[in-house]
């Protein structure tokens, strides 16, 4: 392909500066097929599952490819499109795996949150990173996704429900309106921040008009400020990683050595045990496309001081229970009512287990003082699972919201409220098109309404039963068209 004689030069700059890294095959390497990659959720899959479901999304899959940096993560093969494919497939409605590219899988492991830890990602869109660090934190602690772009944010949303994560924030913000918010607030920041795209060039061509329109030196004073924003909203003793997609140094490792000038408290934690990339002087890391099996990446951790515990209590966060008006009591009484008929004892106590909140009729679960994010623009607040509405004879009923089925697992649901549907049942596409679906005999659900439909052990949706039919719930906006 034709590279920006500006990049060429910046490149050729850059190696001669660095002899220790290899030249040999880096400007071939745009001329490969990049590599396609997915990501299997940890929560809703374990790893001796993973060989038999990727089957399902690799057509010529021959045996499991792991990606050596990312648990869960895997390459696929050459000829998989990771859009037009796996973008359809039902798994990734349910929620199972993320189409990610291999590279960018590298950031939040090596952010490696932990359950009960207060996490930023700051600029999250499409949101395959937060998705990750949400399982990471397996429902405890919080998890703040931020997008600056509100059509991004729709993104983020999506992906965030689809995964099931139960205890996040989602914002459509800029970082310094946060960090007037909530000095000091975070445990851990994760800033994949916006880039020249220079290791975006061979997986998308527009990458490279971009480049030369706009280049690093519009976006090297953007990654700055949000730099300075990120060490305002962190704690002492918390954790930074900041990543790029491109090999610019100046975007790279002479944005960190000059933040780190800014505030010398901060220190490199270097990551030796990590295989499979290369690893800088400093403790810094690269992917580089012709020594490493990934689209060009730049990533760091960096430590605010010393690690230190916590000095608040996270239960300091967490909302009081205020006395309900009738109107809020009757909305969450609909919904418990409604979870009730679809899910175990054990099930329902999972998912009521989180305090409640109601905004306009709608009933969120979320177990933080939601004033924490007061003058801030919020997309979403915890989980949204539905609100109550009247019917033409008006009668009060709960309307779920799809989000709320993507936190199940199969073992929460009532056995006779589950319909699982097979690859190779022609139900399958359908129910995802938004069409009514006829129940059979063998299937196992007895009794008129509301199911969960999925795919295998994977919940996917809402439907109806009345008689033999199934009239569909599944959104309109999520659906195949």
């Amino acid at each position: 392909m034709k590279l920006p004689e500006k990049f060429i030069k910046e490149t050729d700059s850059f190696f001669a500066r660095h002899p220790e890294v290899p030249s040999e095959g880096f400007y071939e390497s745009f001329d490969k097929i990049p590599l396609h990659g997915v990501r299997f959720s940890r929560t809703k899959t374990v790893p001796s599952q993973h060989e038999g479901l990727i089957k399902h999304i690799d057509p010529t899959f021959t045996a499991l490819d792991p990606v050596e940096w990312c648990e869960g993560g895997y390459y696929l093969s050459e000829d998989t499109d990771d859009t037009r494919k796996t973008g359809r497939n039902p798994l990734y409605h349910a929620g199972v795996f993320y189409p990610q590219e291999p590279s960018a899988m590298l950031p939040a492991q090596v952010l490696s949150a932990k359950p009960g830890e207060i996490v930023l990602d700051l600029c999250a869109a499409p949101g395959g990173k937060a998705c990750r660090i949400g399982e990471d934190l397996k429902g405890k602690g919080l998890l703040v996704a931020n997008e600056i772009n509100y059509e991004r944010s729709k993104a983020l949303l999506r992906n965030i429900e689809r995964s099931g994560i139960t205890n996040s924030v989602i914002l459509n913000e800029n970082p310094d309106n946060i960090a007037k918010r909530l000095p000091g607030f975070f445990d851990k920041i994760l800033i994949d921040a916006p880039c020249s795209g220079e290791g975006m060039f061979r997986r998308d061509r527009s990458a490279c008009a971009s480049y030369e329109k706009y280049g690093p030196e519009s976006i090297v004073p953007v990654q700055r400020s949000i730099l300075d924003a990120a060490d305002i909203m962190l704690r002492e003793g918390g954790e930074i990683v900041y990543s790029t997609c491109t090999f610019c140094e100046e975007e790279d490792e002479l944005m960190i050595s000059s933040f780190i000038e800014r505030h010398p408290s901060y220190q490199i934690i270097p990551h030796p045990e990590i295989k499979g990339i290369t690893h800088n002087a400093n403790g810094s890391m690269r992917v580089w496309p012709h020594m490493n099996r990934g689209d060009g990446h730049f990533c760091v951790h960096m430590v605010k001081g010393e690690k230190t515990a916590r000095q608040t209590p996270i239960s300091g966060y967490v909302r009081s229970n205020k006395p309900l008006k009738a109107s809020e009591r009757r909305g969450f009484d609909l919904a418990r009512e409604f979870l009730a008929d679809i899910l175990t004892d054990a099930g329902l106590e999972e998912i009521t287990r989180i305090p409640y909140t109601n905004h306009s009729g709608g009933v969120f679960l979320i177990d933080f003082d939601e004033n924490l994010f007061k003058g801030l623009k919020v997309c979403k607040t915890g989980l949204y699972i539905g609100d109550s509405r009247l019917t033409s004879a008006g009668k009060s009923v709960f309307a779920p919201s799809n989000s709320l089925a993507l936190t199940f697992s199969k073992e929460m649901i009532k056995p006779d409220r589950y319909l699982a549907l097979g690859f190779d049942d022609p139900r399958l596409e359908r129910y995802l098109k938004g069409e009514t679906i006829q129940l059979m005999p063998d299937d196992g659900v007895t009794g008129n309404g509301t199911i969960v439909v999925g795919i295998g052990s994977a919940p996917l949706g809402f439907g109806k039963v009345g008689g033999t039919q199934i009239k569909n719930m599944y959104p309109k906006a999520w659906r195949l068209i």
